[in-house]
């Protein structure tokens, strides 16, 4: 038997196989992470909600039918993004408006990691309706970055990331919609990959940008996020977006020689305006690859340069249809106090969303009134494509393509909350794949100088998760490893 505290330092596949052999019991891993959680949340606030005695009870039952290698996450505790529908659980997408939300059926994600003999222990924070970089728009208050409190984890799964490198859970389910779980990684200091687009089932997680949306695993190390994608990868009659192709192995995975290994680097998002410490980091982190036998292409990607404009016309159309069904009739907070239908509606959502996802509902319904529709949406999908179009002609040459995740470290709370466009702007490096629709996978590439991790991501073509994690793991062996966060 273990010490119960110190068995929430064990990553993903050490706990696993320490639960096969029977090193320590699934019950006292349970134990272990929620006294990590009583210690850590006080000071990040990465849960909105703990589920500590269901945890308890599906310990204890996984217990007392005994370790099943079968299972690919037997025994294992993980945490969960609120936006998936926990049977009994409330979902409330860190909005006042579904703070009453009690789902009646659990999202496919959930599903399937029960299956796989997963326990789950919480529900994460987020930027309210997953509209944010920064985990500041949470209706239930902000995350803070583990490695430094005054600092952002990211977002809009940053509940997720700071969870992962507080060591409250080994592994995390996040949503990626313009960089959501590639960002917080990064800026926290962790392992975060965006599947393919259909590549998992979205059904049963609250919809932002239903063509962009991805559910996807964070975890300390790259190894560690390929029995959480195994998990849950593959076929749903449930979601007609989930692709039918089957499920590769995740698991059984080897690490790519460098040497060889060619490397695409747009020029867009590398030749940009960049934080002097997050830069260095970065050219420390190209040596190294270089050092190592990798060819690094700089490449044009000329269509990059319209992303956020594209992004943020179809994600804010898209949140203005998807949002319209939180009206205070059906379900969610109904306002008090109204004189007739309208007023209702209207008080309703005043008083239930907040500031940014009104702002985007507004710019949503602005793309898609009469009139506008062909100049702003029409013209944004078309340009999409032309994006896409990109990211596939330099993969037909390149491995993968190589670029930051951000060109700045994480930033003191409230640096962008009256200047929006400024923050939007950031999101540069990671939106565009998410129009493009390909694989991404986010892991640190050092510490700054000023003691804040720096982030690089790898993206791949459409459905090549498996080669992409394996250029992750080789990358991983290359760059430094980071220390712990001092909490």
């Amino acid at each position: 038997m273990g010490n119960n505290y110190e068995l929430h330092r064990l990553g993903l596949r050490d706990a696993r196989q320490g639960l096969l052999r029977r090193d320590f019991s699934a019950s006292e891993l349970v134990e272990s992470l929620l006294a990590r959680i009583a210690v850590t949340e006080p000071k990040i606030g990465a849960c909105l909600r703990v589920l500590g005695d269901e945890a308890r009870e599906t310990a204890k039952a996984l217990d007392a039918s005994g370790p099943d290698a079968s299972k690919g996450l037997w025994g294992i505790p993980i945490t969960i993004k609120d936006v998936y529908n926990v049977k009994g659980a409330p979902t409330t997408a860190g909005s006042k408006i579904l703070s009453n939300y009690l789902p009646s059926y659990e999202a496919t994600v959930v599903r399937r990691l029960r299956e796989a003999g997963a326990i789950i222990l919480a529900k994460t924070n987020l930027d309210e309706f997953a509209m944010g970089s920064s985990t500041e728009f949470s209706a239930y208050g902000p995350t803070r970055n583990p490695r430094a409190l005054d600092r952002v984890p990211g977002g809009s799964s940053g509940g997720a990331a700071a969870g992962i490198v507080a060591m409250q859970a080994p592994g995390a389910f996040g949503t990626d919609t313009g960089g959501s779980i590639r960002q917080p990684a990064a800026l926290c200091g962790c392992a975060g990959l965006k599947p393919t687009y259909g590549r998992v089932s979205r059904y049963g997680i609250i919809a932002y940008g239903s063509s962009l949306d991805q559910a996807g695993p964070l975890a300390r190390t790259v190894g560690d996020l390929g029995p959480l994608l195994q998990a849950v990868a593959g076929r749903d009659g449930r979601d007609s977006t989930a692709s039918a192709r089957g499920a590769d192995d995740y698991i059984n995975i080897v690490a790519k020689d460098p040497k060889g290994l060619t490397l695409a680097l747009p020029k867009e998002l590398w030749e940009g305006s960049f934080d002097t410490g997050v830069r260095a980091t970065l050219d420390k982190a190209l040596s190294r690859l270089k050092d190592q036998g990798a060819r690094l292409e700089y490449v044009g990607m000329p269509m990059l340069r319209y992303s956020v404009a594209v992004y943020y016309v179809i994600a804010a159309a898209e949140a203005s249809t998807n949002l319209a069904r939180y009206d205070g009739v059906r379900y969610g907070v109904r306002a008090q106090g109204y004189r007739d239908l309208l007023g209702m509606y209207r008080q309703s959502r005043t008083e239930g969303l907040g500031r940014e996802v009104r702002r985007r509902i507004l710019l949503g319904t602005f793309a898609l009134s009469s009139g506008y529709y062909d100049a702003y949406y029409k013209k944004a999908a078309q340009v999409r494509r032309l994006i896409q179009e990109d990211y596939l002609r330099v993969l037909e040459k390149a491995d993968f393509i190589l670029a930051p995740v951000s060109s700045i470290p994480a930033w003191p709370f409230g640096s962008f909350t009256e200047d929006p466009l400024t923050q939007y702007q950031l999101d540069i490096m990671t939106l565009p794949l998410n129009l493009a629709g390909g694989p991404g996978l986010s892991l640190p590439a050092g510490m700054g100088p000023d003691g804040l991790p720096v982030g690089l991501q790898l993206m791949g073509p459409p459905f090549a998760e498996r080669p992409l994690l394996e250029a992750g793991l080789a990358l991983e062996g290359i760059f430094p490893k980071l220390p712990e966060a001092a909490l």
